[in-house]
């Protein structure tokens, strides 16, 4: 079904999009107009327009327009257009190369491949479907520069073709902010695209609603050319029966990858809706690290805080200094994202103390963390423990997490607050508290 936008006068567009209010040329209305000659004389009328969606531009270059001469599709080429207004197409050439189009790679058809398709607006970080296309002349060239959604284009395309042809600037979304799936050979443009800024900005929960609204092969191509850190991220804010699906449209690989990726409980949350020998599978193509971190959470029930914890744990000697540790913390921020305190241990590796990420900040960079222990103020609890033991124990020790401990009070993974939640309500969508650390 079409997803439907409102534009806001507010939104993000380029200084060269606003120089262009007055020119756009709606692409559903060129459909049906005539082609003409140098000299004014008719040779067809416009069946699609072609653009090169590979050169990294955010507006795409004109490639040339497909025209039906009689029974014929003849295609010419950009280099043979000399005049696009909103109700003809003037060539340069008197005659026309009578050969049957071909589509080549990197090129895709407007028409065809992109109106009625769906596209991710990463201003808006949103699904929407091309209700209309706007091309217009800019430094000489034609150049796709803008899309407009909902329902509104949509009846002015049924409309008479005096409405159809009659942009409102103030909908149309500049097309620099839009991400766009489908054609041919997409794959190479989405790569460039996925290499700006525009989507790497996006918070991982604005990334799940999109992968959520997407049809399978859209969400699996913008999965593809996602950093694996992000697309995990992601996939962690999704439902679970979405997750599932991710993990059963992918290939093993892809999988693995994935999973890999995501912290070991929310690995193992998705693991555990798998059947047996599905899960066997993909464990064994995880990375052999995260793949034990993972069977460690799911040796233990999912109601028990073993079940819940994260064991990306921080772990320092009480003998390290604030800036050693300080240092460390930098150097593996990219794998501990989740982290906001410490466990500081003693030369067996038992648990002293959680120092809080605020306390190792503004301590004295030289000092000992043997120095910033405050034993009273311990809390723990054990891998068997209830979730509602769990609950009850941040509740009165007024944390967001706690160490999850073995019998020697080594510290094994941790348990958030957000996790409990999600274990006591499961039919409610999955928490998240802002962390120091993500």
């Amino acid at each position: 079904m079409p997803y439907t936008f409102s534009a806001s006068p507010t939104r993000r567009r380029s200084p060269q999009f606003r120089t262009l209010r007055d020119k756009l040329i709606s692409v559903a209305g060129l459909v049906g107009q005539k082609v003409v000659n140098q000299e004014g004389q008719y040779l067809g009328t416009v069946v699609d327009l072609v653009f090169r969606w590979d050169t990294g531009d955010p507006y795409p270059p004109l490639a040339g327009i497909i025209i039906r001469v009689s029974r014929r599709r003849v295609f010419v080429t950009a280099q043979k257009i000399g005049r696009v207004t909103a109700s003809k197409i003037e060539l340069l050439a008197a005659t026309i190369d009578l050969r049957e189009f071909r589509g080549r790679n990197g090129e895709v058809r407007l028409i065809q491949e992109v109106l009625d398709h769906q596209l991710i607006d990463v201003d808006g970080a949103r699904v929407v479907r091309a209700s209309d296309l706007y091309v217009a002349t800019l430094s000489d060239h034609v150049r796709l520069v803008g899309v407009e959604v909902g329902i509104r284009s949509l009846f002015r395309r049924l409309g008479p073709r005096s409405i159809r042809t009659k942009p409102v600037p103030d909908q149309v979304i500049d097309w620099a902010t839009i991400q766009s799936f489908g054609g041919q050979n997409v794959k190479s443009e989405l790569t460039l695209s996925a290499r700006r800024t525009e989507l790497r900005r996006l918070r991982p929960g604005e990334l799940a609603d999109l992968l959520e609204d997407l049809g399978r092969d859209e969400r699996r191509e913008l999965l593809t050319v996602l950093p694996a850190e992000q697309a995990a991220d992601a996939i962690e804010e999704m439902e679970p029966e979405e997750v599932e699906s991710i993990l059963r449209e992918s290939t093993q690989k892809e999988a693995a990858m994935y999973l890999s990726n995501m912290e070991p409980d929310e690995a193992a949350d998705a693991l555990r809706d798998m059947d047996e020998g599905t899960r066997e599978q993909l464990i064994a193509h995880m990375k052999r690290d995260s793949a034990k971190k993972v069977e460690n959470v799911l040796a233990y029930d999912e109601e028990l805080a073993g079940g819940s914890m994260n064991t990306d744990v921080c772990i320092a000697r009480n003998s390290q200094t604030v800036e050693n540790i300080r240092k460390q913390l930098d150097a593996e921020d990219a794998s501990l994202k989740e982290i906001e305190s410490v466990a500081v241990v003693d030369g067996n590796g038992s648990l002293l103390y959680d120092l809080a990420i605020l306390d190792l900040v503004v301590a004295d960079p030289k000092a000992k963390l043997q120095t910033l222990i405050n034993p009273t103020e311990l809390v723990t609890v054990s891998p068997g423990a209830t979730i509602e033991e769990v609950a009850e124990s941040l509740i009165e020790s007024r944390r967001s997490s706690l160490l999850v401990v073995d019998d020697d009070m080594k510290p094994m993974g941790r348990i958030f607050a957000d996790d409990v939640i999600d274990a006591l309500l499961p039919n409610r969508s999955s928490l998240r508290f802002p962390r120091l650390l993500s």
